[in-house]
């Protein structure tokens, strides 16, 4: 017990001692150690099969010099999701498939809020990713990672598991935020590429990688993308929603400090010099007032784990959505139809 206990960690040795309590010799346990490592491995061969014909390799030319990134085709008929920073400001885009066909892809929007962007081809009866959803998956499983690392090897793919969870980082072209932190190997050229849990269904668009240590990588997390994949396959102009508050998210210390009732939430407050509540947005027209505390978000609680503008994110403008507000002590409701956000 002693060595799988050091060889397993902690969770390896209770394992251990659950097997040979239900009368496993150690040849047993060997043998379903040695089962559940090709289970493992054995998903990880069928979600690549199944996920590896929808990333592309996205060919960007300009008169500065070309640069290659990777998409995922999120529509048969040539939708293709990606990273902003591989495709903004440039004139010219080639999408290679993994079938060997080339296409010529143009911009149909970039998102005005994290770093993505949609690209659409002329094709049809394409293979195209199953988009899951980001609000269920659990620091700790399993994560794939599948694009053109270096531009060179197409379709690569990686596996690790999901590092951590609302991860916010600044890169050149801004703040990110909530982002999924994961150690699968992600490597310039895989920006756009897919990230995928052990289903095969696509749980976030890796996007960037920290420069400072090794298996640090981030993705946008699927839920927070999917707003405006719809938006395109819709026809309609990428867009962001928007409430026009400002806000402090609270934890205990901030909470404590400042003797609120709650250590939770977003807490609308002016810094003394404007209303935090801007005129003509719908939060005014909703009848959010200063010194508010927003706690959930159509019924979901707002926490560090899940900030407000996260919550919002997963809508698209026009939507209406129910607020839980503590004001004065009392819990109301205010129902809320979202705007669009301004162009920065």
């Amino acid at each position: 017990m002693l060595a799988l206990s050091l060889l397993f960690g902690a969770g390896g040795g209770a394992a251990a001692t659950i097997l040979l309590l239900n009368g496993l010799s150690g040849g047993d346990i060997t043998t379903q150690i040695r089962q559940t490592l090709v289970s493992e491995q054995s998903a990880i061969v069928t979600v690549a099969e199944q996920v590896s014909p929808a990333v592309v390799t996205l060919e960007v030319a300009s008169a500065g010099g070309s640069a290659i990134g990777s998409g995922v085709i999120y529509s048969a008929d040539g939708w293709i999701v990606t990273n902003k920073h591989v495709i903004a400001g440039e004139t010219s885009i080639l999408v290679h498939l993994k079938d060997g066909r080339d296409f010529t892809g143009s911009v149909y929007g970039i998102d005005s809020l994290t770093d993505l962007a949609v690209v659409k081809i002329d094709a049809t009866g394409l293979t195209a990713a199953t988009l899951g959803r980001s609000s269920g998956i659990k620091v700790g499983q399993t994560a794939i990672a599948i694009g053109s690392p270096l531009g060179v090897y197409t379709n690569s793919v990686t596996a690790g598991i999901v590092s951590a969870l609302g991860r916010d980082i600044t890169t050149q072209s801004g703040s990110i935020h909530g982002l999924i932190q994961t150690d699968a190997a992600i490597n310039p050229g895989n920006s756009g590429g897919a990230l995928v849990d052990s289903s095969g269904a696509v749980i976030g668009i890796n996007t960037a990688i920290s420069t400072e240590g090794s298996g640090i990588g981030f993705a946008i997390p699927i839920d927070i993308a999917r707003p405006i994949l719809e938006q395109a396959l819709a026809g309609t102009p990428l867009s962001r929603p928007w409430i026009g508050v400002r806000y402090t998210s609270l934890d205990l210390r901030i909470s404590t400090e400042n003797k609120l009732s709650v250590s939770a939430g977003a807490w609308i407050v002016g810094d003394g010099t404007a209303s935090p509540i801007i005129a003509g947005s719908p939060a005014e027209k909703a009848g959010l007032k200063d010194g508010d505390i927003i706690t959930s978000v159509n019924d979901t609680a707002i926490d560090e784990g899940h900030p407000l503008q996260d919550l919002l994110v997963q809508y698209s403008p026009g939507t209406s959505i129910t607020l839980a507000v503590l004001r004065d002590g009392a819990s109301i409701t205010i129902t809320l139809e979202l705007g669009i956000r301004p162009k920065e």
